[in-house]
This record gives structure tokens, sequence and C-alpha cells, in this order.
């Protein structure tokens, strides 16, 4: 995971950790992501997570309360209705389907969705878009589509999200995990952008 979809998402912590709150109604319903053929068969390695709410308590069963991360995760899993992954790994920098992905990015810009975070770095060709649905103030939906010239990751959480609990799945149920220093974020803050 690199280092820019690392400083969004703690920026998106951040914000959490400040009470950023959003006052617009959102339906709770996973995205339709689309089957990405072309990605997968392009793939030097895929990953494809569906987890709806009956899978998510039956995976919650397999973690271990007396570990605090897991017993964190699997609080934090109580309130979700799906957790949606692909992850797609190239041996070489690739053409995304165009068509696929703004069907996905038109589903984002229904009522309801909120672009929380953008960021174009045109020298690595990477993107990263976090999007979050919210109903009467509380966070039910986050999206986060990351491309770069050898990996694409699109990831749906669906449900009651917490924000400042949310970094409890990195690692879990196909979340991708973040690697973080101490020095990367003091007081839980992100790190600032180095020039």
């Amino acid at each position: 995971m690199n280092s820019l979809l690392r400083r969004c998402i703690l920026t998106l912590a951040a914000l959490a950790a400040l009470g950023v709150r959003l006052a617009v109604a959102a339906p709770a319903a996973p995205l339709k992501l689309p089957e990405f053929e072309s990605l997968a068969a392009k793939a030097s390695e895929s990953v494809n997570v569906s987890l709806d709410s009956s899978l998510l308590g039956l995976a919650a069963g397999f973690l271990d309360p007396k570990d605090p991360q897991d017993a964190g995760a699997k609080q934090l899993i109580a309130g979700l209705k799906g957790i949606y992954v692909r992850n797609y790994t190239f041996d070489r920098d690739i053409t995304y389907p165009a068509a696929e992905v703004e069907a996905l990015r038109r589903q984002l810009a229904a009522p309801g969705w909120q672009s929380l975070v953008k960021v174009r770095k045109e020298k690595d060709h990477t993107n990263v878009d976090i999007y979050i649905s919210v109903d009467q103030g509380k966070a039910n939906g986050l999206a986060i589509i990351v491309s770069e010239p050898r990996e694409f990751t699109v990831v749906n959480i669906v449900g009651a999200i917490d924000l400042e609990k949310l970094r409890r799945l990195e690692g879990k149920f196909g979340v991708p995990k973040i690697p973080l220093s101490d020095d990367d974020h003091p007081g839980g803050a992100p790190a600032p952008a180095h020039p």
C-alpha cells in the first residue's frame, strides 16, 4: 500500500477525530461493483471479498476475543452490513477499463454520497478517491477507489461506520493493511506531506 493512500486514510481518521459531521441522507446499500473481468484476466493476483451481514457474523466468530485488536474489529463489524473488496495487481502498467470505472463513479455521484478525499498524482499516475455516505449525521457507507499503474483497488464498507474505529479492520476481511510507524501519526494526526 503506498504512502499516498496511507496519508489519505490518516486524513480521514483525523477528520473523524475532529468530529466532522456531514448531514446528507444516503442509502446504506452496497455499491454494484462491476465484474472487472478484463482486469481479472490481466492481473497477476486478484482478491475478491464479498461479505454480507450474515457472512460478517460468521467471520467475526473466527476473531480471537482475547486479542485486543480482534476484539475491536469484532465490535466494529457488529454494525456493518457488508464489506466488499476488489483488488488487482499487475506485472506491468495497464490501462483500466474506463466504462467499468466510470459506472462505479456514477454510483458515487448519486445523492447522499460525498467526495471526501480526491488525490491525483500525475507523476506517478496514481488516483485516490474516498467517498462517504451519511444519514442523519452518521456515516453509513464508505467507498475507496485507488488506481495505480500496476494496482487497482475498490473497497466498499456498508453500515454504521465509526470512523475513529475503522482502522481496526486493517488486514482483516480483505481490507488492506496500512503499515504505519509511531512517527507517521503523532497524536493521531496525519503526517505532514513531504515536499
